[in-house]
């Protein structure tokens, strides 16, 4: 079949690789001159499953309520008169019971356990590098009651076969000398050694190459306008090329892959996806002071940030990214939220990074209310979706090439999964029936 993909982001790259591998004639469409230039430009650079826990928990309303007005809050809500904002919010509230927490946390291991084996089988496959690091992933508390809420969803992934462990502050230390500093600060931590890291855009680039030399064809610099239904099907995308001229382009299927854009292309043709634009900010600053610098990939509990550290070519870096601020889709950076960043990584490792040559960043991470994404097929029977990852698409994205690709092929996935329009397994929270 002739497959369009939308989106030459991390999953709109993986859907074209493995649907090329499949015997496909795939041209991948986007607005973006490069591959992986928004989303996927600078994220957090973690591959990791045991990162489950869903925003949306027993835990979260108190704590939204706590953080309203703050503007270095780690999870910031913007209330703006947009209807779609607080549908949105009322189906998030609605994910927070412990029933909610437990299946959305089976999901979303289950996605990526399954996407984590998938990305290891390519590495070994295609010889692919991206400056991974196989490390593990420490996930570190400095509140008791935080540590101790951990326990129970730690025990359920541990159940999934996501093996993270519990620790002690001391193990902690141990495994991260670099968290000495804080050493009477930390209440305990959790360790997954199977989880990774590596650059995600680094990964997102060499893929999209290697899709190049394998005949995938790209339209950089395209402009997607429209998704245009003719008898009950896709019949072709509009788009407009970097000059400006307009142009039609068909194909056999679609894959709906373009993050926090894909309700915006979605809703005329009468799919509503429960996709809100959650602003997320990263900060990338070279090492200074390597023996005060982390080498394992950490997560920041209290703060929801996430610690990764690249390594090539003469360059050492660091790369904090995280938090989540709701505010429809605008990209300013926020001076008070990049500043508080910056602010953490001096308290936790001080003098590890060069803050005087910081490079701030924020992207528009494509959030499900339930944290689960929608993968699958649609009411169109050749259009499909595979977006809606919020914070996990570097961790879900080979899984979810790799799915999406069996479907659009007329193949059962390979992973037991919610899959949209696959029959006894909806997702919550897609609020069009038919997209189920």
């Amino acid at each position: 079949m002739r497959v369009t993909v939308l989106g030459a982001g991390l999953l709109g790259v993986s859907s074209a690789y493995y649907l090329n591998q499949l015997g496909h004639d795939v041209t991948v469409i986007d607005r973006q001159a490069t591959p992986a230039a928004e989303t996927s430009f600078a994220n957090g650079g973690q591959i990791s499953v045991s990162h489950a826990e869903p925003w949306a928990n027993p835990g979260a309303p108190l704590k939204l309520l706590q953080w309203l007005g703050r503007e270095d809050a780690p999870l910031l809500f913007r209330l703006r008169a947009d209807m779609r904002q607080w549908l949105w919010g009322l189906q998030f509230l609605r994910e927070c019971t412990p029933a909610r927490t437990r299946h959305n946390i089976e999901q979303i291991v289950r996605l990526g356990t399954y996407s984590r084996d998938t990305l290891q089988a390519l590495r070994r496959d295609i010889g692919i590098a991206y400056e991974e690091r196989t490390q593990g992933i420490l996930h570190f508390y400095t509140t008791q009651k935080e540590f101790d809420a951990a326990q129970a969803p730690a025990e359920q992934m541990r159940a999934l076969g996501c093996d993270r462990q519990v620790i002690s502050a001391d193990e902690a230390v141990r495994l991260e000398p670099a968290l000495r500093h804080i050493r009477p600060q930390l209440a305990g931590a959790t360790y997954t050694q199977e989880d990774e890291s590596g650059d995600a855009n680094k990964f997102a680039r060499a893929l999209a190459q290697q899709c190049e030399a394998n005949g995938v064809k790209f339209l950089m610099s395209h402009n997607i306008t429209a998704l245009r239904e003719l008898g009950g099907r896709i019949d072709h995308v509009e788009a407009t090329d970097f000059e400006g001229r307009f142009q039609r382009i068909r194909g056999d299927a679609v894959v709906l892959a373009m993050g926090s854009l894909s309700p915006l292309l979605a809703q005329p043709l009468g799919i509503r996806l429960p996709i809100y634009p959650a602003k997320g900010y990263s900060v990338t600053m070279p090492v200074k002071d390597a023996s005060m610098a982390h080498q394992v990939s950490l997560t920041d509990d209290e703060f929801k940030l996430v610690f990764s550290r690249y390594t090539s070519d003469g360059s050492d870096r660091l790369r904090i990214a995280g938090t989540a601020e709701f505010n429809g889709y605008d990209r300013d950076l926020n001076a008070v939220r990049c500043e508080a960043i910056v602010r953490r990584v001096e308290q936790l490792f001080p003098g590890a990074g060069d803050a005087s040559q910081a490079q701030f960043w924020t992207g528009l991470r494509p959030a499900t209310p339930s944290n689960v994404p929608l993968i699958g097929k649609t009411k169109l029977p050749n259009l499909f979706l595979n977006t809606g990852h919020g914070t996990l698409g570097w961790t879900h994205a080979c899984g979810s090439g790799k799915s999406v690709a069996r479907i659009v092929s007329g193949l059962a996935p390979e992973v037991d999964f919610a899959f949209t329009g696959m029959t006894g397994t909806p997702i919550a929270g897609v609020i069009a029936p038919a997209t189920r």
